[in-house]
C-alpha cells in the first residue's frame, strides 16, 4: 500500500487521503484531525498518470506541478479533489465527476476505516489490497484494535514481545494506577487509547513541578496525590488509558512492514525524532551499529504481521519501540495504516529510481524560516542555495509536503547517498533557512 507500482490492466487508483479518521484518534478531537489533515497534500507522491486524490485538505497548483515535474506525471492526467466540510462529505460524486466513466482498479486509503469501505463499496471496486470490499471490511475489527494501546499490548505481550510494565485502566482508575507504577518506578507515562503522535499523553514524576505543553507533571506525593484532572477529555468517561513505566530512552525507532496471505515482509526501518514523545521527524535506514535493534524489531514485526495476517489483514503497519541506553528494546505500539513515514519512503524510492540511484538515505524533518513565504519563494530559496533536490546527482531537499499554513514551518526531507550526506544537508539547511546553525527540526 505505500504504492510504487504503475497502474494495472484495470485503471487508475483512487488515493484516499483520509487522514481525518477515528482509527488514530478519538474522533471528537478535531484540532489535532484538522491538524493532521493539512500533511494530506504529501500523498500527490504516489500519484500515476489516471490517479485521482481526494484530500480532505486543497492541494496547491504550484504543489501539485512540483511533484509531478519531480515525478515526470503529466499534470493533467491526474485530479485532485476535495469534498466540502474539510473533506467530511461523501466524495463518491466528486470522484465520479473526475474519471469522467474511466475504469478505475481500487481505492488505496491512508487508513482502513469504514469511510474507504463506503467509497470502494459506492465505486464498485476494491480496497488496495485486497480482492474484494467484503474481504477489506472483515479486517476491521483487528485493524481497530491493534491500533489502540490497550489492544497492541495485550497482542504484544501474547507475542513474546517485551514492554514497559504498565497497566491499563478506565479514566476513574488511572489514579490509582498512577499511584500504584509511581511506587516501584518513580515516574511514569499516561497515554490515551487511541493516541498517535504523541497526542494526549501525560508524564509524571513523583514530585510537583510545571505543567508543560505536551508533557503534564504534578503533585504525586502522599501529600498532594494526583487526581487525573490533567488528563485531556479524550475518550470520554468510559476511555481507555495505559498507564506505564516511563523508562530512559536512548533512541525510539520503528520497523515498516507489509503482511497478507502471502506472508510477512520488511519494508523500511529507521529513527524516529521526538520531542517530549512527539513524533517530529524520522531518519532511515537505521544506521549500521542498529543491526541487533533492527534484527528485534523485524522478528516483532514478523510476528504481528502473522497475528494480523490470520485476523484478515493485508497491507502496511509500522511497530515502533525504545531503546535504553543499555540497550534493551522495548516495543511501544503499533500503527496498522500507511504512517507517516510511508509517503516519504515510496517517494525517495521513486525518485531514486528515476535516478538511477540505489536505495537511498533519507530524513524528513521541519524548518522554520524567519518571515513566510509562497511555496514558490521557497524552491527559489532552496535552489538558490544549491539545496534543491536534484534528479541527475540524485540527492538534495524535497519539501514533500506543500506549503505550511503559517508560510513558515516546512516539512522536509532529505534524499542523499548515506546519512552523512544527510547530515550535510541538514546543518546546511538550518544555516540558511534560520539564519542559525542550530537545529531547525523539531
Amino acid at each position: 500500500m505505500g504504492r510504487t507500482d504503475p497502474p494495472g490492466p484495470n485503471g487508475p487508483l483512487v488515493l484516499h487521503a483520509n487522514l481525518v479518521s477515528g482509527l488514530a484518534v478519538d474522533p471528537e478531537e478535531r484540532e489535532v484531525l484538522r491538524a493532521w489533515a493539512e500533511q494530506a497534500p504529501r500523498e500527490a507522491w504516489l500519484l500515476r498518470p489516471g490517479d485521482v486524490l481526494v484530500s480532505p485538505v486543497p492541494v496547491g497548483e504550484e504543489f501539485l506541478r512540483y511533484v509531478c515535474g519531480l515525478t515526470g506525471v503529466p499534470r493533467d492526467s491526474v485530479a485532485v479533489v476535495v469534498p466540502p466540510g474539510a473533506g467530511t462529505a461523501d466524495p463518491y460524486p466528486h470522484v465520479v465527476g473526475a474519471v469522467g466513466g474511466r475504469p478505475l482498479r481500487a481505492v488505496l486509503p491512508t487508513a482502513l476505516d469504514g469511510a474507504a469501505i463506503g467509497l470502494a463499496r459506492a465505486l464498485g471496486v476494491p480496497v488496495a489490497p485486497y480482492a474484494s470490499v467484503a474481504e477489506a471490511e472483515a479486517a476491521l475489527d483487528v485493524t481497530g484494535l491493534l491500533n489502540t494501546k490497550a489492544g497492541f499490548r495485550s497482542a504484544a505481550l501474547a507475542l513474546g514481545m517485551r514492554l514497559p510494565d504498565g497497566l491499563v485502566r478506565r479514566r476513574a482508575g488511572v489514579p490509582d494506577a498512577v499511584r500504584e507504577l509511581l511506587a516501584p518506578y518513580g515516574r511514569v507515562v499516561v497515554k490515551p487509547d487511541r493516541s498517535a503522535g504523541g497526542h494526549g499523553m501525560v508524564f509524571l514524576p513523583r514530585t510537583t513541578s510545571a505543567a508543560g505543553a505536551t508533557g503534564v507533571t504534578g503533585a504525586t506525593d502522599a501529600a498532594d496525590p494526583w487526581a487525573g484532572g490533567e488528563l485531556p477529555p479524550v475518550g470520554g468517561p468510559e476511555g481507555l488509558w495505559v498507564v506505564e513505566e516511563r523508562v530512559d530512552v536512548a533512541r525510539s525507532v520503528s520497523v515498516q512492514m507489509e503482511t497478507g496471505p502471502a506472508g510477512t515482509r520488511a519494508l523500511f526501518s529507521g529513527e524516529m525524532r521526538t520531542a517530549e514523545g512527539a513524533f517530529t521527524g524520522y531518519l532511515s535506514p537505521l544506521p549500521a551499529p542498529a543491526a541487533d535493534v533492527g534484527a528485534t524489531l523485524e522478528a516483532w514485526g514478523h510476528a504481528l504481521g502473522g497475528f494480523l495476517a490470520a485476523r484478515g489483514y493485508a497491507g502496511p503497519f509500522g511497530l515502533d519501540a525504545m531503546v535504553t541506553p543499555g540497550g534493551e528494546v522495548l516495543a511501544g505500539e503499533s500503527n496498522v495504516r500507511r504512517t507517516a513515514t510511508t509517503t516519504p519512503h515510496a517517494m525517495a524510492a521513486r525518485l531514486a529510481a528515476g535516478a538511477g540511484t540505489g536505495a537511498p538515505a533519507w530524513a524528513t524533518g521541519t524548518v522554520r524560516t524567519p518571515a513566510a513565504c509562497s511555496f514558490g519563494e521557497a524552491v527559489d530559496r532552496l535552489r538558490g542555495g544549491r539545496l534543491a533536490y536534484d534528479p541527475a546527482r540524485g540527492e538534495g531537499i524535497v519539501l514533500y509536503a506543500g506549503p505550511p499554513p503559517d508560510g513558515r514551518t516546512w516539512r522536509y526531507a532529505v534524499i542523499a547517498g548515506d546519512h552523512a550526506a544527510v547530515a550535510r544537508y541538514e546543518e546546511r539547511l538550518r544555516a540558511s533557512w534560520s539564519g542559525t546553525g542550530r537545529s531547525g527540526t523539531r
